[in-house]
Parts: C-alpha cells; structure tokens; sequence
C-alpha cells in the first residue's frame, strides 16, 4: 500500500496540493513567530542563530505538515478512510499556538475557558516549545506510515457463476 500510495504523490492535484498546504503551513509558523516576537528583536536579544533555527524548523515542520496532508489524502482515495496518525498534526500546530503564540493570547485563552495562572516568559523565543511541536509532528508521520504499510484495502468478492 505504501508504493501505491507513493506513486499518488507524482500526480498533479498531489504535487500542487502539497505545494498549497505547505505554503499555509509556512505562513501560519512564521506569522506565530511573528506574534511571539520579530526576528529583528530575537536577532538582538539570543542571536542570529536562534532566528536561523526557527526559520529552519518552520520550513520542516512545513513540509513535514503538506507530506502528512498528502499521504491521509492519498489513503483516503485508496482506502476510504483517514489515518489516525493524522490528528497529531493538529495537535502540534494547536501545541504550537499555545505554547509559542504570543503569551497575552495564551493567557486570555486560558482564563476564557477557566483556567487562570501566571504564564512565565518563554525561554529562547519559545524554541524548546518548537522542538516539542517538531517531536508531535514526526510521531505522526511515523504513525501514519506504519498505517500506510498496514492498511488494508476493501476489495469485495464477486459471486462465481461456477457451481460445483
């Protein structure tokens, strides 16, 4: 199932499907960098370094992100239903606004569904929140991959017209 599923990512609706999905899964992990703090300021306080990792991580989680949306569409259109290891991509962006979004929103959030507490300035730019985010990603590409390998088509029997 896994090769079948390979080959779908040449077609043309995967290829500009996955170009899509990857540009708005940029766009959002650069904008929640913006919001937490500019690569001018970050420059300033932790280093060029810090902003080259982000921008770095923000494109692999990208592509991370488009290939996961790529190959659940893909077994989908095989197999009629969606991965589980799906949902950990939703988790690792919701993780990710959370956790590296700007910390005014987090705590309003928080306090808005009864949750109150002083939420401490994030280290590093929140980059450690990242890494953790990148971790949620990678278990559900593995996951969604051994689901891939393992999954099962459903392929009905025709009745034989032969009588024994």
């Amino acid at each position: 199932m896994l090769g079948a599923v390979m080959t779908m990512q040449k077609e043309k609706r995967f290829i500009i499907q996955g170009i899509i999905t990857m540009i708005l899964f940029m766009g959002m992990y650069f904008l929640l960098d913006h919001l937490n703090m500019s690569y001018r300021e970050m420059i300033d306080e932790y280093g060029s370094y810090l902003v080259a990792a982000n921008i770095a991580l923000n494109i692999i989680m990208s592509v991370i992100s488009a290939a996961m949306m790529n190959l659940s569409s893909a077994l989908v259109r095989l197999n009629g239903k969606e991965g589980k290891g799906t949902f950990l991509s939703g988790v690792a962006v919701f993780f990710g606004m959370l956790t590296y979004g700007c910390t005014p929103c987090v705590i309003a959030f928080f306090s808005a569904i009864g949750i109150t507490f002083s939420v401490m300035v994030l280290p590093l730019a929140g980059l450690p929140y990242k890494f953790i985010s990148f971790g949620i990603l990678i278990l559900g590409s593995l996951w969604l991959l051994y689901e891939i390998q393992h999954a099962k088509c459903k392929i009905k029997d025709k009745p034989t017209d032969i009588q024994t």
